[in-house]
């Protein structure tokens, strides 16, 4: 790669003279912002599950297969409110937001905790394609509807003892009587309501409203866990279009396809200072 004071140079003048930006969030943005789901966030958040079932991360815990009902959503409850309730906007975000917000922008993200949305980004500028932790689904899509859960997560929260939540606190679908799920596409079951289409749509039309114009694909920590949603998408969309360019940050893979090599501008520094100094005149 070229001297890091180039790119940025370069990330300037193109973020300068764009006429809309598209950014894709990954799993790795959340974590160069701090919330990680290992080391101290996990083992202070979650000392109890860790003594009792020896999970070792926020993630492989969410897959842990717990004996009751009880004991899984006292673990939800504990990982959303975490994750999604807890945390301010972090200051990435919001550096991410002044940067591109005197220009037309859409996000696009895989991550589900709200961190744009609560950065300032307007809702209708955010399509969140793996769900979000804010709501419950019917554990078996009965039918194409969405919970806002954040009373239910406190009420869980507050009740927790001994890594269970009382029985009457398990939520049950209003419609079939079965069990709920949090509304994450982690099987085929994953709700798709309106709201989630309506996005789908507004992204479409960003993408049709910017064909051919001066555009950066701004991807900030994407990885290789469904590149199919952001990563090769964004390399398809610059292949395209001769004045797109490509702006990746990421600490393992940086580099893009040789055929967008030249216009592709890779990052493997830390995140939130190439950010910042993107931001500096």
């Amino acid at each position: 790669m070229h001297r890091y004071e180039d790119r940025i140079e370069r990330l300037r003048a193109v973020l300068s003279s764009a006429e809309g930006v598209l950014i894709g969030g990954g799993s790795g943005l959340s974590a160069a912002a701090g919330l990680t789901y290992s080391g101290p966030r996990f083992t202070e958040n979650f000392a109890d599950f860790i003594e009792k079932y020896g999970v070792e991360d926020m993630y492989s815990a969410s897959f842990y297969p717990f004996r009751t009902p009880e004991e899984l959503w006292a673990h939800w409850a504990r990982h959303i409110h975490v994750n999604r309730y807890a945390p301010e906007a972090t200051p990435l975000y919001r550096d991410i937001l002044a940067t591109v917000e005197a220009k037309p922008h859409f996000v696009i993200t895989t991550n589900v905790e709200s961190q744009f949305e609560k950065a300032g980004f307007l809702p209708e500028r955010i399509f969140e394609v793996q769900g979000n932790y804010a709501y419950f689904q019917c554990a078996v899509a009965c039918h194409d509807k969405r919970y806002y859960n954040e009373s239910q997560i406190k009420e869980m929260l507050a009740s927790t003892a001994d890594c269970k939540v009382p029985s009457s606190l398990v939520p049950s679908c209003p419609v079939c009587g079965g069990p709920m799920d949090v509304n994450l596409r982690h099987n085929e079951y994953f709700v798709q309501d309106a709201s989630w289409h309506e996005s789908s749509a507004r992204f479409g039309g960003f993408i049709e409203k910017i064909e051919g114009r001066a555009l950066v694909c701004l991807e900030l920590g994407v990885g290789f866990n469904t590149p199919g949603i952001i990563r090769y998408p964004f390399e398809k969309l610059v292949y395209r279009n001769d004045k797109a360019t490509l702006v990746r940050l990421n600490r393992g893979d940086p580099r893009g396809f040789p055929e967008n090599e030249r216009r592709t501008i890779a990052f493997d520094e830390d995140m939130r200072t190439v950010i910042q100094d993107a931001a500096r005149s």
